[in-house]
């Protein structure tokens, strides 16, 4: 199994963050197999979705619906609302498994591999990116 970690700065608001391109480069030339993308975080899930069509946006709005960022969390050390973070990774799962076809991400037209992070108290994210042979 060959496996690279890679880190990315999401910033103080809640975010859907396209990873498509960087799984896509990690694959490449490896020929066929799975890819598995992991996010080392209990606050932190990975979706494979449209953006760019509002999607991602939608997702947002979806899990604030279901997560408000409130304080009726009881998990409550962090910001307001943080607690919810805790909750996501149940509705959001931290991995992701793609198949890859002769180095090549097997997903749908519009499908995209996102990192989905509610917690604004902690910017930086770590994802393991992980090529099983086939």
């Amino acid at each position: 199994m060959l496996t690279e970690t890679k880190s990315y700065r999401t910033g103080d608001q809640d975010v859907v963050l396209d990873l498509t391109h960087d799984c896509a480069d990690f694959v490449a030339g490896r020929g066929d197999g799975l890819l598995h993308v992991f996010v080392p975080h209990a606050t932190a899930g990975l979706a494979i979705l449209e953006t760019g069509a509002g999607s991602d946006d939608d997702l947002l709005a979806a899990l604030e619906d279901l997560l408000p960022g409130d304080d009726r969390w009881r998990h409550q050390h962090g910001s307001p609302g943080h607690g919810r973070s805790h909750v996501l990774p149940a509705l959001v799962p931290p991995y992701a498994t793609v198949p890859v076809l002769d180095g090549r991400l097997a997903l749908g037209t519009w499908q995209s591999i996102c990192l989905v992070d509610l917690n604004v108290d902690n910017t930086r994210r770590e994802v393991r990116l992980s090529f099983l042979p086939g």
